[in-house]
């Protein structure tokens, strides 16, 4: 399983710390963005070709391990 910190670099020189895909100036907003549009994965690879597949499929991965992990179970 990805780890947030092997996806996603946060450094103050690379867009002022701006989430963005590991080795790459690309934010994870982005792919967010993208997919709430209504665009698919490929379309932001597409548009986006320094980030690969793997990463943004990673980063899919860490958004909802994280977004599981806080949800409480409805009784």
């Amino acid at each position: 399983m990805p780890t947030p910190e092997s996806v996603v670099r946060c450094d103050p020189d690379v867009l002022g710390g701006t989430p963005v895909f590991a080795g790459t100036r690309v934010p994870v907003k982005n792919l967010l963005d993208y997919l709430a549009a209504g665009d698919g994965l490929d379309r932001f690879l597409d548009h986006f070709p320094s980030v690969t597949r793997e990463q943004a499929v990673a980063a899919l991965e860490v958004a909802k391990d994280l977004l599981t992990s806080r949800a409480t179970p409805t009784r």
